[in-house]
């Protein structure tokens, strides 16, 4: 990731960057824009200049508008000025994010901070700085941006030191769910998954890993995992992650759906639609990496991620449609349709959280079903929860991160289509409304938590397929960045 200094006196000004904003008053139907005073003054003239600029060239301030001015045999040698909206922490985002892509042929940028400039702005340009560069390749061929250092100019460079320190670990950690997901399902097996965790977690303490093989998942009765890895060679796994500060009094369980590779087993998937599902396993990746993050930042809270890892293949050992599972517990799944894999696994997790870890709240992130797209379009996660309170809290989280999620409704008139003539449950019913559908099947293992859990269906904004401001093609790591906004505040 690029490299971040905080100072008061720039030395090096190869590139100048000068923030711009919308002026307060325009004509009707016009827009214009119009530099904002700056912590450190500018070199002589330079402020004039950007300020002649921006009329010139019809700037409107607009977050992340970008204008270059070559400055032959002068000092800076180019100028840049940067739109940032209103200036809040989004719009400073947008900003850095489109900087990053616009000086890429540069090696190195300074830009001049705002003499008012908030944590909040500081902490959205570094997050929007270094999260819009990143791109997963498994070939030393190709571009690579030439930008590797950015200097901040600050009046009290020391009072923002801790805020860039959080956003790096932050994109740090949202690198490492996008790398997670991106990575081919050829190399990318439960053990794999399980291997990558052990390594995020090594130098970090207070923090314990515990991986259940299939032995292991036999014996404590996990039939959904067990199930849905039956049909691949490459056996399912449970990770079990746990971090438990000495000062926290607030024990969060976050779950995450792990399925490396979905084929839709017996089901099975047309190429069309099986061709990404490698990121079948992001709701895993994105609870390791929040979870390993938390560890990082040292935030007071307990928290425990289970990771239901398993390979939905198509071999004689495969699931059937028709087959009833037993779940931990003792809870019994009809299934007819093995491409509806993914609640199986979270079915099991979500048991033994109740039964075993019985924390204050429960959170499941799951690339759970493509009606979530189909509801809410490709950068939206659908939120559930019969808790008002949790609901918002997690909504304010994912908006102050700029991660995007909206509260669906469990109708308790579906609930009957969840009934089975031979199971206790029918774990896909065809009636519609397949994500909501979903989260009230997974309701029924929450049993005495069921009033402190949240489901988020983030199938369609874990992938995008093309460049949207900080978010790069490809994973994106969605729900990182929110699930550390929020575990900064759970108490």
């Amino acid at each position: 990731m690029l490299a971040i200094r905080l100072i008061a006196e720039p030395d090096r000004l190869d590139a100048l960057v000068l923030p711009v904003r919308p002026a307060d008053s325009t004509a009707e139907g016009d827009a214009s824009a119009e530099p904002v005073s700056t912590a450190v003054a500018a070199p002589d003239g330079t402020a004039d200049e950007a300020a002649a600029l921006a009329s010139a060239a019809r700037l409107t301030g607009r977050a992340g508008e970008i204008h270059t001015q070559l400055r032959p045999a002068r000092t800076p040698g180019r100028l840049l000025l940067l739109g940032i909206g209103d200036g809040d922490e989004a719009a400073w985002r947008t900003a850095g994010a489109a900087l990053a892509r616009s000086a890429a042929a540069e090696t190195h940028i300074t830009i001049a901070l705002p003499v008012d400039v908030t944590s909040a702005a500081v902490r959205g340009l570094t997050e929007g700085l270094l999260l819009a560069p990143y791109r997963f390749r498994l070939t030393e061929a190709g571009d690579r941006p030439a930008l590797t250092s950015v200097d901040l100019l600050l009046a009290d460079p020391s009072g923002y030191a801790d805020t860039v320190a959080t956003a790096r670990t932050t994109a740090a950690m949202t690198h490492l769910a996008r790398d997670l997901t991106n990575t081919p399902s050829s190399v990318k097996t439960p053990q794999w998954f399980a291997d990558q965790v052990a390594s995020a977690a090594a130098d970090l303490p207070d923090l314990r890993l515990r991986v259940r093989g299939p032995a292991e998942l036999t014996s404590e009765g996990f039939g959904g995992i067990l199930a849905v890895g039956g049909g691949s060679a490459s056996g399912p796994r449970l990770v079990e992650l746990d971090w438990h500060p000495a000062d926290a009094s607030t024990h969060v369980v976050l779950i995450g759906k792990g399925i490396t590779f979905d084929t839709g087993g017996i089901s099975i998937k047309p190429v069309a639609s099986m061709k990404l599902m490698r990121k079948d396993m992001a709701g895993a990746a994105a609870v390791v990496a929040a979870t390993v993050g938390a560890a990082a930042l040292r935030l007071p809270v307990r928290i425990t991620t289970l990771a239901p890892l398993a390979e939905n293949m198509v071999s004689g050992s495969a699931f059937r449609p028709g087959d009833v599972i037993r779940h931990y517990g003792g809870t019994t799944s009809e299934t007819t349709n093995s491409d509806a894999e993914g609640r199986l696994v979270l079915a099991d997790a979500l048991a033994y959280a109740v039964q075993q870890l019985k924390p204050d709240l429960l959170i499941d992130l799951a690339t759970l079903t493509g009606a979530n797209s189909v509801a809410l379009g490709k950068r939206t996660a659908a939120l559930y929860s019969e808790n008002d309170d949790l609901a918002a809290g997690v909504l304010a989280a994912a908006e102050a991160a700029g991660e995007s999620a909206w509260r669906m409704p469990l109708h308790t008139d579906y609930v009957e289509y969840l009934g089975s003539e031979i199971a206790d449950l029918y774990s896909a019913p065809t009636q519609g409304a397949g994500s909501v559908l979903a989260a009230l099947y997974l309701r029924e293992f929450t049993g005495e938590l069921r009033d402190r859990w949240l489901h988020l269906d983030m199938s369609a904004p874990s992938w995008a397929d093309g460049d949207q401001a900080e978010v790069s093609r490809g994973a994106t790591g969605w729900g990182v960045r929110s699930l550390l906004r929020w575990l900064a505040d759970v108490n």
